[in-house]
């Protein structure tokens, strides 16, 4: 239920100093954790991919809180706060762009990592900070496993993010992070800050003490309500995903039906904690590596597998012959870096690349790109890295799929890929285990491929022209065809993406000079066409237009427009809270 506690915040008629709200914030978390200037807030006002503008503040809350009065101080000082887990996302979704009507603080929750397991590991509660990478090690001992595992396409990224922005992901039987259990802060329409616990947990009904109880996890069992009437994931995804014939995406951010309070919020809400689904984990698994020249053949085992297996497979990955060439260049140090150190050391091999970045960007000796200037030169000068078969197929076909299939559903693709290969355009091999992970670790280094061939060939590329696209589920001619004078300054074109779901990632490498706007502009009419639905799963940031659906999504969670404004395009203005509730603008 809402708490509207006595001498709850409200926006100010007159707002605070920028002084005296700095003054609040290091009482509020200490002065080490409240970042000020150019330099130090630079890694966080700037996006992964997109994205950056000024700030009043950086605040880093130790504590949920923490968090709270943070939010309180901003709320009483009329301010813009930009929440932000783990700036992994690829559309400037959590940081600024640009300017404002008003200061923006940005409140980043990477100190809040904390996991309760709950009803015996079937479900978890996550903190605003916690990553997939602890989520996943966190379940491994209990056999089971989060909705999304590693196989995104931001090392590090955070559980809540991926429910801010109904994200996807690689798994064909889970559609996208959804939950309907969700603690969070909102501003009513007349300006009042309000927390709501709609998490399912008995916590009390003062806001300090209820975030106390479950940073601590004071409470028990008990406490925990089955929610019934609540789903902590997508429950119909394995039925929604097999309709072939349907003529519209299987899954989209601003899907109507999957938006619903912090599910594709976008930080139109601080959120303080989600509590979602686990899975039983797979017993057995084995990997089909399909080669083809012909796009139909997928196109008819995508439709056997959906419209007619007993057993849905565990993923379904596809990649170009080019994006296989640049992901085995240009991906070829985070592939060794995985398989060499596991992923619970990337995290730190992450941030301490971060940390470099930032000292080069500040310095007026040294290369922004430094760092991947300097792990491409490695990468260059070691041996090959990829298995001898993939490297064949990669020679003879030009269409790769990698599918997964579990326990009793091996038997049944085997059976199916031994009736229909070889054919005269494709063929079928059958992945050892050193092979799968192989091919799969090759499929995710090619996310951030574009972005190293980019960093390291600054005087040939202008920017990357990045799309995420759902097309229709009963799509058959899901290849595109570019007209001419829109691919003539594309340098590479990299496709790949969740073949089941129709989910594809379309990066462009564009070459210097280039109106990387007007050509994407140019793309979108092409989409439309085609019925594709934009973005699929790393929600519009502030690169996309918000559609009516997910517009109105975000004015009904953030009616005086305090959190994240401008997003999806939308208005980035202030509206003045009314005595009656409704704000004007």
């Amino acid at each position: 239920m809402p708490i509207d506690c006595p001498g709850s915040s409200a926006i100010p008629s007159v707002p605070m100093a920028a002084g005296a709200l700095l003054v609040r914030l290091r009482e509020a978390v200490g002065r080490r954790h409240v970042l000020t200037g150019e330099k130090a807030t630079l890694a966080f006002r700037t996006g992964y991919r997109f994205g950056s503008g000024p700030v009043l503040a950086v605040v880093q809350p130790g504590s949920l809180v923490e968090q709270w009065r943070v939010l309180r101080a901003c709320v009483d000082a009329g301010v813009i706060v930009i929440a932000q887990a783990a700036n992994t996302g690829l559309t400037g979704g959590s940081t600024p762009d640009g300017d404002y009507d008003r200061p923006v603080v940005i409140v980043s929750m990477r100190r809040l990592d904390g996991i309760r397991l709950i009803r015996d590991g079937s479900q978890v509660v996550c903190l605003p900070g916690a990553t997939l990478y602890k989520l996943e090690a966190m379940l491994k001992p209990l056999g089971r496993e989060p909705h999304s595992v590693i196989g995104s396409s931001c090392l590090g990224a955070s559980v809540l993010g991926g429910i801010c922005n109904n994200s996807g992901g690689a798994l064909v039987r889970r559609g996208p992070a959804y939950t309907e259990l969700a603690l969070y802060a909102r501003v009513d329409a007349g300006g009042r800050l309000e927390l709501v616990n709609h998490l399912g947990i008995a916590l009390g009904e003062e806001p300090e003490t209820m975030l106390a109880r479950l940073e601590r996890g004071e409470f028990a069992e008990a406490d925990v309500d089955p929610a019934k009437d609540r789903a902590a994931c997508d429950h119909g995804y394995a039925d929604h995903v097999r309709e072939i014939d349907a003529s519209s995406p299987a899954r989209f951010n601003a899907d109507p039906s999957r938006l619903f309070e912090a599910s594709g919020s976008a930080g139109k809400v601080m959120l303080f904690a989600v509590r979602l689904d686990t899975f039983v984990k797979d017993r057995t698994t084995r990997v089909f590596y399909v080669g083809t020249n012909d796009p139909a053949e997928l196109t008819a085992l995508r439709r056997a597998v959906l419209g007619g297996f007993a057993h849905l497979p565990v993923a379904g990955e596809y990649m170009h012959r080019d994006c296989f060439d640049i992901a085995e260049r240009y991906g070829k140090d985070i592939y060794l870096a995985i398989r060499k150190l596991g992923t619970d050391r990337l995290p730190a091999l992450f941030a301490a690349k971060a940390r470099v970045d930032a000292f080069t960007r500040r310095s007026r000796l040294l290369p922004s790109n430094l760092s991947d200037r300097v792990m491409q030169w490695v990468a260059d000068r070691l041996p090959g890295h990829l298995p001898r078969r993939l490297r064949d197929w990669r020679d003879r076909f030009e269409h790769h799929l990698m599918l997964r299939m579990a326990d009793d559903g091996i038997e049944e693709a085997r059976s199916w890929l031994a009736g229909h290969f070889p054919s005269a355009t494709g063929e079928v091999f059958e992945c050892s285990d050193e092979e799968a992970e192989a091919a799969f670790l090759h499929r995710f280094a090619a996310a951030g491929a574009a972005i190293r061939y980019r960093a390291v060939h600054p005087e040939e590329v202008e920017d990357i022209v990045a799309l995420d696209i759902a097309l229709p589920r009963n799509c058959e001619d899901w290849l595109e065809h570019l007209p001419e004078e829109i691919e003539r300054p594309i340098l590479h074109k990299l496709y790949y993406g969740h073949f089941f779901c129709h989910v594809f990632h379309q990066d462009y490498i564009v070459a210097k000079g280039t109106d990387c706007a007007a050509l994407e502009q140019a793309m979108l009419p092409l989409l439309d066409r085609r019925g594709a639905e934009y973005p699929a799963e790393h929600n519009v940031g502030h690169l996309y237009e918000a559609k009516p659906a997910l517009s109105a999504h975000y004015a009904a969670l953030d009616p005086c427009n305090m959190f994240n404004p401008g997003i999806g395009h939308t208005p980035r203005t202030a509206r003045t809270p009314t005595p009656e509730g409704a704000p004007s603008q």
